[in-house]
């Protein structure tokens, strides 16, 4: 795991500044803290930069990227990790690669002259973002693995394209632009994003399975961009054939054994994120059933009974003999960090978990730990949330009686009743331009959706002007691919827009890769190790969600090592609780209102509307104002907050100057010996 930066010249000719490439790798120098490297192709006016953080081959000079071919004719720089790593490296080696080094990346420029670069893709196992460059065809590609577990940036300037691991790290060049776009505000605010966009105008990202591909015609830079991987639910005419439960439990077992084996692969210690949910109790204990010593687990806890998952994680640390390291967070703990964990995520957050999740990370790293294994994708391949079961019982159960869609829908509600108005919407929304797409608007978007109606009166007069008649449901279905929604099941529609969406941009984005990285913390998730996925969309939805059981395959194939209590515990979406619920955290959340949304501050910013903030506030802090309007409310609170913290940032902040003095503290200078050019 580490942070990369690069520079695509229109004009070959113009030389690239080192000093702009170290910059770019010390402002995000917490992805990578171990060292940095750049290298230059002066005659094609490309620069890559790298800041690297050791997690295979710990040798500082022999793993030291970008990497460049023998032949001179491959340019890398490479963020994350390739798994079966050793497996391919064998393979090569017996046909006559030699390597240089024990680094995964290594293997990326060998396949890639072996088949080719996208004949390499469908070899590569893990989660990664990289750029290469081939000389021979003066072309330089982008590409993000095929979740987006691991983010990756660009932007085009009258200079060139520049790209990086992180938005800071284009902002660290002064030829880009900073500033928050009104579309880009309106789905901050509202938690929401498109596909591909971000806050800021100009600034794209690479979707995930996505090549952004560059090349240079006449002296200008044409992009285009590739798909070489989609989740493809099968067609409803493909599923007439199904199997009986034992297969697919058996087979789900095999898959998700050998993803965990292969991401505790490192040459450092891995240890394991530890909820009260099944997805990170499974990880643990299939884990610890293949290590010799105990393992480390580490778990987030609430001053919230109704939130705080610390005794049920405990009964699972118990069950396997792992070392349990509980982090405990109060009162208005998480807000005096609100403002630094915006700088990491670089979008809106609506709740504190993101802050909270922060502090986990950082402590797993004061103690000694760079890899940890992770939960993330086993809710979106099972049907772990509410939101996509209640489009299960709803839209996909034909064979049910209305009254048993009825019982369950009404069950569905009870038990998230917490979360009303957040993950579940306060009343039904019909957006037209997603439900022609899909055939009716998903639950997993109603409930940002309906603020988004809210957004036109929060915005400053020109943003609202400028997004006038602007439709956010229409901005989403134009970004989705069609041919991935039609002819599917209801389930498997809802699974596929929310991974591509709010999986990618939220639970991916900020609650995960940005605030473990902020930390020098990499994070695995082996739900997402893409073998395990391609048969997980096989299974039939029965296999997901059955009765009253979500995720109902993974259940019964890791029953053996469940707890009962953990074994018949519904899913319960892991946040923070919110300012609301208690009084110490009213008062931490009315402090920063004061600091950022004072009527000065923003007059300043230009992005807010002040009375219609003012009385959100007021609207939060009535007592009379129903419990589900106030959770909704805290999180718009979040947003406006969040959007605020942007501008200060990223666009009142010199980002270049920034940069430049990060990397003179660093002592990352362009005559040390370490860093060096290719001619």
């Amino acid at each position: 795991m580490c942070g990369i930066g690069g520079i695509f010249q229109h004009d070959p000719a113009r030389p690239i500044d080192p000093a702009v490439l170290i910059a770019m790798a010390a402002i995000q120098s917490h992805r990578g803290p171990d060292g940095c490297g750049w290298k230059t192709i002066n005659d094609r006016g490309v620069g890559f930069t790298h800041a690297r953080l050791a997690i295979i081959d710990l040798n500082a000079d022999r793993a030291r990227q970008p990497f460049v071919s023998e032949n001179q004719q491959i340019m890398i720089a490479h963020n994350g990790e390739f798994y079966d790593y050793k497996r391919i490296r064998a393979d090569l080696t017996s046909r006559g690669y030699q390597f240089k080094s024990k680094s995964d990346t290594e293997l990326l420029m060998h396949l890639t002259d072996r088949f080719g670069l996208e004949g390499a893709l469908p070899h590569l196992r893990g989660e990664f973002g990289f750029a290469i460059y081939e000389k021979q065809y003066d072309r330089l590609t982008l590409v993000r693995d095929r979740f987006g577990i691991k983010p990756l940036f660009w932007t085009m300037t009258p200079e060139g394209l520049v790209f990086g691991s992180e938005i800071k790290v284009l902002f660290a060049h002064p030829a880009v632009k900073r500033k928050i776009s009104s579309h880009g505000l309106y789905h901050q605010l509202m938690q929401l994003m498109v596909p591909g966009t971000t806050a800021f105008e100009g600034v794209h990202a690479v979707q995930p399975g996505q090549m952004v591909i560059v090349e240079r015609q006449d002296g200008e830079l044409k992009v285009r961009t590739k798909t070489y991987w989609d989740l493809n639910f099968p067609l409803l005419s493909d599923r007439t054939q199904q199997y009986d439960d034992e297969y697919y439990i058996e087979t789900l077992r095999e898959r998700f054994i050998e993803a965990i084996q292969l991401k505790l692969e490192a040459d450092v210690p891995v240890a394991c994120y530890l909820s009260g949910g099944i997805d990170s109790c499974t990880i643990l204990g299939v884990a610890a059933a293949c290590q010799q010593s105990p393992v480390k687990a580490f778990t987030v806890g609430f001053d919230n009974q109704d939130y705080d998952e610390t005794e049920i994680s405990k009964q699972m640390s118990q069950a396997v003999g792992a070392d349990q390291d509980i982090v405990m967070t109060r009162g208005g703990e998480l807000y005096d960090h609100f403002a630094r964990a915006i700088w990491h995520t670089e979008r809106s957050i609506y709740n504190t978990f993101t802050i909270a999740k922060l502090l986990l990370s950082e402590h797993v790293h004061k103690a000694g730990y760079r890899v940890v294994l992770t939960g993330e994708g086993s809710d979106e391949l099972f049907a772990g949330y509410p939101q996509l079961r209640l489009d299960m019982i709803r839209h996909g159960m034909n064979d049910a009686t209305p009254e048993e869609r009825a019982d369950l829908e009404a069950w569905l509600q009870e038990s998230n009743r917490l979360f009303q108005g957040n993950l579940l919407a306060q009343k039904a929304l019909d957006d037209p331009a997603l439900t022609q797409l899909v055939g009716f608007t998903p639950s997993c978007l109603q409930s940002w959706l309906s603020m988004g109606a809210q957004v036109p009166g929060l915005l400053h007069p020109e943003h609202r002007a400028a997004t006038a008649n602007y439709s956010p449901g229409a901005a989403i279905a134009a970004a989705l691919d069609p041919a991935q929604i039609s002819d599917r099941h209801p389930l498997d529609k809802v699974q596929y827009i929310w991974i591509k969406t709010q999986f990618e941009s939220q639970v991916l984005g900020w609650a995960g890769d940005r605030v473990d990285m902020a930390n020098s913390m990499e994070a695995r998730p082996p739900f997402l190790d893409h073998h395990l996925v391609e048969f997980a969309v096989t299974l039939p939805p029965l296999m997901r969600f059955r009765g009253k059981r979500d995720k109902y395959v993974l259940r019964e194939a890791m029953k053996g090592l469940l707890p009962q209590a953990l074994y018949d515990r519904q899913k319960f979406a892991f946040m923070a609780p919110p300012s609301h619920t208690d009084v110490e955290k009213q008062r931490a959340l009315r402090s920063l209102c004061d600091l950022y949304l004072s009527n000065r501050a923003i007059a300043d910013a230009g992005l807010l509307d002040a009375e219609a903030v003012n009385q959100v506030l007021q609207r939060h802090t009535n007592p009379n104002t129903p419990l589900s309007a106030r959770t909704q409310l805290d999180g718009i609170i979040n947003h406006l907050l969040s959007v605020q913290m942007l501008h200060q940032q990223f666009v009142a902040v010199d980002i270049p100057r920034l940069a430049r003095e990060r990397s003179q503290h660093l002592n990352w200078r362009s005559h040390q010996p370490v860093l060096s050019g290719v001619s």
